[in-house]
């Protein structure tokens, strides 16, 4: 037939639309045109196409008029994910295999010039978007792209190393026997890594039992955090090492974050339920940390999904950059609005955030003597807006120790035993309210803090005297539900009140 239909996904966002790739022949002037918003890469598909199935000793009708839509022509495609779709509709056409068997299916994978195939970004987010539509479709994948597809619970996926191994299974009927197929077509079996996920252990950093107490309260309720202090004290060695503290994740959740990790080119299945840590340097920009492009992709706060974001020498990015921060930090997603196209992306993250108190990085510090003025100070720490650091829950002083402290402090608590803790606490309010404490929301928040009298006077006291915004006051009530979990009390007593208001007072800005 001179017609042919091929099913593949394109991906936009977080989101893996379906694309039909439809391939015509017919007489005329030889040509080869691609239609249906195609980016450059898939345009160049042409020759990758050709030459792939010359070189592997199938027919390229050159004689012929071909045309290739790719539907809907108003959805954007990138990359060269569309090279076997678009050689399998040739090849249907031309009548070189049987267009009836390629119902059910669904292909993507880049071709080399000698044929092979090559892995595609966003496999996962493919065999996601099959089950979320309860679609019982299979999927032929390269080597790679297949191992992720397989992830998903119930998902028919197939690996094919050549397009030969491929064209093996479409063949016409005919008298002989059909080849068989060699080894690079499998079908892959739905396997997760066994070994749990590793983490850095917090017994590294020794002494700081003040801020571990801190780490531990956020990692219970899921609260964001701000540490301060001068350099060398172990802000960073605590942020690298907080990811342990978090509860291990579910299967979805552990689908969700390996699927943004896909769209980016960044799989590892050795980091199978590991959960994410991403630190993007000061230097970067609003688009890179929310998302952004033509197609539009996930930036660093999407591929913390589930994770940790580590915004080291926080005031030294640009204001844009985190000022944008602002909206997922409450929503917990981003939408990344273009002139041509709208993509949600998720962006469920814990923000851990580190800065100097100054300039110089030593005011306060008895080590040595900060050189900073009053102005320097205000313009540093002014850097940072009254807003997104009213959405910080947690704000806590990194001191830095002496080197006999140092040298002489025994190794710290271990991540395991604090991560026990902080596990139990969540669970409890998970049991009590369906979510973590610092997701509570509206009338949630009042119908779940059970303040004590005199813990209410407390923090009715403090907001006045501080000059608290209302989001200030519901976030530290909720950072005092969290203490109370950990204390396991029911309610939240004044002693729960006055550890959660202390950790709002760190920064002379504020």
């Amino acid at each position: 037939m001179s017609l042919s239909l091929v099913h593949s996904r394109a991906l936009v966002g977080f989101q893996a639309p379906a694309v039909t790739v439809e391939v015509h022949m017919a007489n005329g002037l030889p040509s080869f045109t691609l239609v249906g918003l195609a980016d450059v890469e898939v345009k160049e598909a042409r020759e990758r196409v050709r030459s792939a199935l010359q070189n592997s000793g199938l027919h390229f009708p050159h004689n012929q008029r071909i045309t290739v839509n790719l539907a809907p022509a108003d959805l954007p495609k990138d990359s060269g994910r569309l090279d076997v779709p678009i050689a399998l509709g040739i090849l249907a056409a031309s009548g070189q295999i049987d267009a009836a068997k390629l119902a059910g299916y669904e292909f993507a994978g880049e071709l080399s010039l000698s044929g092979e195939l090559r892995p595609v970004r966003g496999a996962l987010a493919m065999s996601l978007a099959l089950r979320q539509q309860h679609v019982r479709t299979r999927l032929v994948l390269p080597p790679g792209s297949a191992e992720e597809a397989a992830l998903v619970p119930d998902a028919e996926v197939f690996r094919a190393r050549h397009l030969l191994d491929v064209v093996q299974q479409f063949l016409p009927p005919s008298n002989e026997p059909p080849p068989e197929a060699g080894d690079g077509w499998a079908r892959m079996a739905a396997t997760t890594p066994s070994t749990p996920p590793r983490y850095a252990d917090l017994a590294d950093v020794k002494g700081q039992a003040g801020v571990k107490r801190v780490l531990e309260i956020a990692a219970a309720g899921g609260h964001s955090l701000l540490m301060v202090g001068p350099p060398g004290s172990g802000k960073s060695m605590l942020a690298q090492r907080f990811a342990g503290l978090l509860p291990p994740m579910s299967t979805e959740q552990a689908l969700e974050s390996a699927a943004i990790a896909s769209l980016a080119g960044r799989f590892d299945l050795t980091r199978w339920a590991q959960r994410p840590t991403g630190q993007p340097h000061h230097s970067a920009s609003a688009v890179a940390l929310v998302g952004g492009g033509s197609p539009p992709r996930p930036g660093e706060i999407s591929l913390a999904h589930h994770g940790v974001l580590f915004l080291d020498e926080l005031p030294e990015f640009p204001r844009a950059a985190l000022e944008a921060l602002r909206e997922p930090l409450e929503t917990g997603s981003i939408t990344i609005a273009r002139a041509a196209r709208r993509a949600e992306v998720p962006a469920r993250f814990q923000l851990i955030a580190a800065m100097n108190p100054c300039p110089c990085g030593y005011l306060g510090s008895a080590a040595r003597t900060c050189r900073c003025t009053p102005d320097q100070v205000s313009r540093y720490q002014g850097k940072l807006s009254g807003p997104l650091l009213d959405r910080i829950d947690l704000h806590i002083e990194v001191p830095s120790l002496s080197a006999p402290d140092l040298l002489k402090a025994p190794p710290g608590e271990n991540t395991t035993a604090i991560a026990a803790r902080s596990l139990a606490a969540r669970e409890r309010a998970l049991a009590r309210q369906g979510c973590a404490n610092a997701d509570l929301q509206g009338q949630a928040i009042d119908a779940q803090a059970r303040l004590e009298d005199n813990a209410t006077v407390l923090l009715q006291r403090a907001a006045d005297k501080l000059g608290w915004s209302g989001r200030s006051v519901h976030r530290s009530l909720k950072v005092a539900r969290t203490i109370a979990d950990l204390a396991g009390s029911d309610t939240i007593a004044a002693a729960h009140v006055a550890e959660a208001v202390q950790y709002r007072r760190v920064l002379k800005a504020q």
